[in-house]
């Protein structure tokens, strides 16, 4: 199931939420959709999933055009927007069923993909509960049954695990992953850990705009600045200021080194380093040869929340 995206724009009154955006996701990926409040993520996914049409350009799901397709179009999507759209006096059970006859499921089969969902979703200890009754964390879980009661090979979940404790949000996310083997998904979420543990895609929007697309590895590496590396040593000096940090700062592409804290005989470095550049080997070769031990090396490269934090602020 693929979805292509050409020269979408949309307009409220004179307001441009979307400016001219072209992407194409294909079958089986997982992409994280992700751009501040006001980008203009959600207009994307309401205009993908027929919701409301677009000012300009066009979207195809599965080679099908969503505007004179809509009702093709929106048998293959399962969506759970961000305001989940559930009937509070509605029975757990009655209203995943009601999901499965909207969407017009074999009255043999509905059944079977009732107790599945319930699993799934895990929702065995409310089932028989009103939705009213339910924790936010649990009218997520439902949200997510309707979205999936049909087996769409498209799923568009605008922040699905809102409102889940971390065991559930880990849970939702095997859930992704495992579903997303035979599926193609869009995943709009604030949580930026959970698109680095989930999306093989990242799509970045901001102001109406597409600022970046790529694999989470290959913006990170696209974005990246200067490294820094953090240091333990424990070496018998009286004072590691002068007789450590002179050392460490003439290994190549060191541009700085900063004590961080001195205890007895251990003493934390932070060495910032030149892009690309990895002196871990050169470090271990210094500190074997000056008598020092290693106790802790560790290298922090740029990650998604700076990358996202660069491309949508000013």
């Amino acid at each position: 199931m693929s979805i292509t995206v050409r020269n979408l724009t949309k307009y409220y009154g004179e307001q441009k939420a979307i400016d001219d955006i072209s992407f194409e996701v294909k079958t089986g990926e997982i992409l994280g959709f992700l751009g501040p409040n006001g980008a203009g993520k959600t207009t994307t996914m309401k205009i993908i999933t027929c919701y409301m049409p677009p000012t300009s350009g066009t979207v195809e799901v599965d080679g099908l055009n969503n505007f004179d397709h809509s009702l093709e179009v929106r048998r293959k999507i399962g969506y759970l927007p961000e305001m989940n759209p559930l009937y509070l006096d509605m029975n757990v059970l009655d209203y995943i069923e009601y999901s499965a006859q909207l969407h017009g499921l074999d009255k043999r089969a509905i059944p079977h993909r009732i107790k599945e969902m319930v699993h799934v979703c895990g929702l065995e200890e409310v089932r028989h509960k009103d939705i009213g009754e339910l924790s936010k964390g649990y009218r997520q879980r439902v949200g997510l049954a309707q979205a999936m009661i049909h087996e769409p090979d498209l799923l568009i979940l605008d922040e699905p695990t809102s409102g889940l404790d971390p065991n559930q949000i880990v849970e939702i996310r095997n859930l992704i992953k495992q579903l997303g083997r035979a599926k193609t998904f869009i995943l709009s979420t604030h949580i930026l850990s959970e698109v680095q543990a989930t999306c093989s895609r990242v799509l970045i929007i901001n102001e109406g705009k597409i600022v970046a697309d790529g694999s989470p590895q290959q913006l990170q590496q696209e974005f990246q600045g200067a490294e820094t590396l953090t240091l333990e040593i424990k070496a018998i000096v009286e004072n590691p200021l002068e007789q450590i940090s002179p050392k460490l700062r003439g290994i190549g592409s060191v541009n700085s080194v900063e004590l961080l804290s001195q205890k007895d005989s251990i003493s934390q470095f932070e060495l910032h380093i030149e892009k690309g550049a990895d002196i871990r080997e050169a470090v271990f070769q210094l500190a074997v040869s000056e008598g020092w031990v290693v106790l802790e090396m560790h290298r922090k490269s740029t990650s998604l929340e700076e990358v996202f934090h660069k491309l949508t602020t000013s």
